[in-house]
């Protein structure tokens, strides 16, 4: 859910920059399939249903594997606005989750301050003592008084200032003006 405050923050400020939704439908994202893969691989994945029958050893693998899936869709369209930030929070994410045997360590006092427990059943997420990488892990959170608000991790905050460029970038591009170049054209390259 972090990454839906991100897209509406991002909505916002295209709006707010004079940029318009149509800029968009221009954007040129390559292997969109792959990143669409990862992405439904793991909703399957951390589904009740199954993430309570897939265990602590197939769990990992999957979760590891879709992540370098979505990862590859990214770096595949890194010049795009915004994507070097989506990448570089990605790379930050899998190389804490793979430290850390597959999962994303969460720490007790971000868990906490978002009201999360224990945790019962197999998640990406996973309390651990003295965690590798740590200060790349979820040891932070947004406000409990926030809507869907959970913990995340610096690798996160990338993620969504890169969402954020992303959509900003190409709705001010089309904006009044609309010759306005900024960074690699969508879709070249």
């Amino acid at each position: 859910m972090f990454l839906l405050y991100a897209v509406l923050l991002g909505l916002l400020l295209g709006f707010l920059v004079g940029g318009r939704p149509a800029g968009l439908a221009a954007i040129r994202f390559r292997w969109a399939w792959l990143a669409i893969l990862g992405f439904a691989v793991q909703v399957v994945l951390f589904a009740g249903p199954v993430s309570d029958r897939v265990g602590d050893v197939l769990g990992p693998i999957v979760y590891v594997g879709s992540t370098a899936l979505v990862l590859v869709a990214v770096l595949r369209n890194v010049r795009l606005p915004g994507l070097a930030f989506v990448a570089a929070g990605a790379a930050s994410n899998l190389a804490a989750i793979l430290a850390n045997g597959g999962y994303m360590p969460a720490g007790v006092a971000a868990r906490a301050e978002v009201g999360q427990g224990a945790i019962t059943t197999y998640s990406n997420s996973k309390v651990i003592a003295n965690p590798a990488l740590e200060p790349l892990t979820d040891i932070l959170s947004l406000p409990a008084w926030l809507p869907f608000t959970n913990i995340f991790s610096v690798g996160d905050l990338l993620i969504a200032i890169g969402v954020v460029v992303a959509i900003v970038v190409p709705m001010w591009r089309a904006g009044p003006g609309a010759s306005r170049k900024l960074g690699p054209v969508p879709g070249a390259g």
